[in-house]
């Protein structure tokens, strides 16, 4: 048990789970990320919505109409007339349009950033439980193997009527609940395992080489905070809303100008026509009403939201950071005790000389353990809270 406890220490707040090819986290990262079919899904949505934005600027389609009037009480020939236009809106209006499409583009863009993000935070979560489980799975195995070594000597104290049958039935208790655990770890581990691999668009993942090596340090609030500002999807999908909300409200403007429409018409009768060019504007009376005004409030709306909703994950963000902090104080201070006193090793000793009783022994090694346990518990959360602060980087 000692070495574990060593290995904490000298681990520097990292999972290691290695194989003669070790892979790191960004590695399988990236392979989730090319293969998760929710992504890859949203990458033809975004295709199909941006060609859907492009087709609401293209012109009406031109239209021909024509008369041919045979019929009625005259004495020239048939009169007959037909003529081809097309309408468009005022020019500026296209333009503006192109422009909020393009804005919309980059929302999709980043509304795709932030799913990724929640996709790979979620992935990276996982791999770290994962290589928290690998780890504790070789503690458990010890310790297995050290109950296993504590039963088989009272087992031989018990057939030389030299313990009683409640100590010996403790110790085969102990020892059944050691392998309890360790196979609630095994299972643990194949359900993280088949997540990943839902994630990984259902293509097996090789974490057997898993490498997490995390930085103990993450820089100062104000440094995370700037970074936050220029990476973060959450907080760049709030600037790309309230840009593209200003620039619908241009378009809105622009589209109280005249509609237009040109064309030839050619009309009369054999021998007595007449041909030229034919022009309209429309008369923007009611089709653009309260648009404008409404359009504003939507942009007012959105400055306002990204104020709020910034102000909100700021304070969100001092807290997590605040606490990472704390969390990672209490961590050194645990594992600089625990790593200072081989404790269970001793104890072990001490036992097999017989200075301790089974209980005595027993009770003594849960307390060592348990806290053993929570400074493990404690190094998962921390990665998983650094995970959490530093989704940004993505």
């Amino acid at each position: 048990m000692n070495k574990h406890i060593v290995f904490a220490i000298c681990g520097c707040l990292s999972f290691v789970s290695g194989f003669s090819q070790n892979r790191n986290l960004e590695e399988l990262l990236l392979e989730i990320e090319q293969n998760n079919t929710e992504l890859q899904g949203y990458q033809s949505y975004i295709e199909s919505q941006q060609l859907e934005n492009k087709s609401t600027n293209n012109l009406p389609d031109p239209q021909l109409s024509g008369y041919y009037l045979p019929f009625g009480d005259n004495t020239t020939d048939t009169y007959t007339e037909y003529q081809i236009s097309q309408s468009f809106e005022f020019p500026t209006v296209y333009a503006a349009r192109g422009k909020w499409n393009h804005l919309k583009s980059a929302q999709l863009q980043t509304a795709y950033t932030k799913r990724r993000q929640l996709v790979l935070l979620n992935a990276k979560e996982l791999l770290i439980e994962l290589a928290f489980l690998r780890r504790q799975k070789g503690i458990e195995a010890e310790r297995r193997a050290q109950g296993k070594q504590v039963f088989d000597q009272l087992k031989e104290l018990y057939d030389k009527e030299q313990v009683g049958i409640l100590d010996l039935n403790k110790a085969k208790i102990a020892w059944i609940q050691e392998q309890f655990v360790l196979g609630q770890i095994e299972n643990d581990i194949q359900i993280l395992v088949s997540k990943l691999k839902t994630l990984n668009g259902n293509k097996p993942l090789d974490v057997l080489s898993l490498l997490i090596d995390l930085p103990v340090e993450i820089g100062s609030k104000d440094k995370l905070w700037q970074e936050k500002l220029v990476q973060d999807p959450t907080l760049l999908e709030l600037k790309a809303n309230e840009v593209a909300s200003l620039q619908k409200m241009k378009l809105e403007q622009n589209k109280v100008l005249p509609n237009v429409a040109l064309g030839y018409n050619h009309q009369g009768v054999n021998g007595n026509n007449y041909s030229g060019f034919y022009g309209g504007l429309s008369i923007p009376l009611w089709g653009s009403k309260n648009k404008v005004k409404a359009a504003q409030a939507s942009h007012e709306y959105q400055q306002s939201n990204s104020q709020v909703i910034s102000t909100t994950l700021y304070a969100q963000f001092q807290e997590s950071f605040n606490r990472y902090q704390l969390m990672r104080s209490k961590y050194h201070e645990y594992q600089t005790t625990i790593g200072s006193l081989e404790s269970e090793k001793l104890l072990f000793k001490a036992y097999m000389l017989g200075e301790y009783s089974f209980m005595d022994y027993y009770v003594e090694l849960q307390f060592y353990r348990n806290a053993f346990d929570k400074m493990l518990q404690m190094e998962k959360d921390l990665h998983l809270l650094q995970a959490e602060l530093l989704k940004h980087q993505l």
